[in-house]
């Protein structure tokens, strides 16, 4: 079943066409990563998801119209921005108290749960917490709501790599069962790759690339060629040359392994690197598309 589904789903402003009719299907208990240059068209997509915006086109979640029943769709549906906001003022004791008081899937036992792993004090002031304890009480909150869809947009944004690397720990081991869904957006797309079933490119409001990591594995490859055989490897049409440390690096979509090993060393590409080969030089003349 689908958790998300959309068809020809558009949205512009004014002259800017923000996304361009596009095409989507993300299947319950998967976590996508939808990756994308500034002004691609993610937070609109997302805003679109989360009943934000309207749009043209359909678009289903969880079985509803998101921008007509919202208020029944955010009983099933959580989400992070890269702010995470709340009030300054408040105490983490009142923040437990009111989203237990608003939200009838939370469960308070949960939430002091993951704070009891943190060195967040239930007195202290939201004001008084660092960027990553305020993003930590944020997912502690978050997961301990029984929702269907999380929907996280640049999470971690500002966060320092050991807060970073917590996030997403907490994420897979206390919160995803396999049959939730994750939608999650970043530019430190290195550190998602690993934790993905799915990826999907997103340039000038369309969609480049969407394909499961286990497609992704074997349809990418890239070979570090001998300087011999680099002529050899660029008559087979790669998608991308880079140079590193004076060697080429040639990435190549539904090529055959067995015949670019004999021109030098052969892996696996990174997300990054693939987005580089496909978007790299388009993203540099996007202008004016929103965000």
């Amino acid at each position: 079943m689908a958790c998300i589904e959309a068809r020809g789903l558009r949205k512009s402003f004014g002259a800017t066409i923000a996304l361009d009719g596009i095409d989507l299907r993300v299947e319950e208990g998967r976590i996508l990563g939808l990756i994308g240059p500034n002004g691609a068209g993610k937070s609109t997509a997302l805003n679109a998801i989360l009943g934000l915006t309207s749009y043209q086109g359909t678009l289903k979640v969880l079985g509803r119209d998101p921008w007509t029943e919202r208020d029944q769709l955010m009983c099933d549906v959580c989400f992070i921005a890269d702010v995470a906001v709340m009030p300054r003022w408040m105490r983490v004791s009142q923040a437990l108290d009111y989203v237990a008081g608003v939200h009838p899937r939370f469960d308070r036992a949960k939430a002091e749960g993951f704070l009891a792993k943190t060195i967040i004090k239930r007195s202290s002031k939201i004001r008084e917490l660092s960027k990553g304890m305020v993003t930590q009480l944020h997912l502690a909150l978050v997961m301990a709501i029984d929702a269907k869809l999380l929907v996280l947009d640049e999470p971690t944004l500002g966060l320092d790599l050991l807060y970073r690397k917590q996030f997403y720990d907490t994420l897979l081991n206390d919160y995803f069962d396999g049959s939730r869904t994750i939608v999650v957006t970043t530019h430190q797309v290195e550190e998602i790759q690993d934790i993905l079933t799915d990826v999907m490119f997103l340039n000038r409001g369309r969609i480049v690339l969407d394909c499961s990591m286990a497609d992704f594995e074997t349809r990418y490859v890239e070979v570090m060629a001998r300087p011999e055989h680099v002529a050899a490897a660029r008559a087979l049409k790669p998608l991308h040359e880079r140079q590193v440390f004076g060697r080429s690096i040639l990435l190549f979509d539904r090529a055959d392994r067995d015949q670019l090993a004999g021109f030098g060393e052969v892996r696996t590409p990174s997300i990054a690197d693939l987005f580089v080969a496909m978007i790299g030089g388009q993203a540099a003349e996007t202008q004016g598309a929103a965000p």
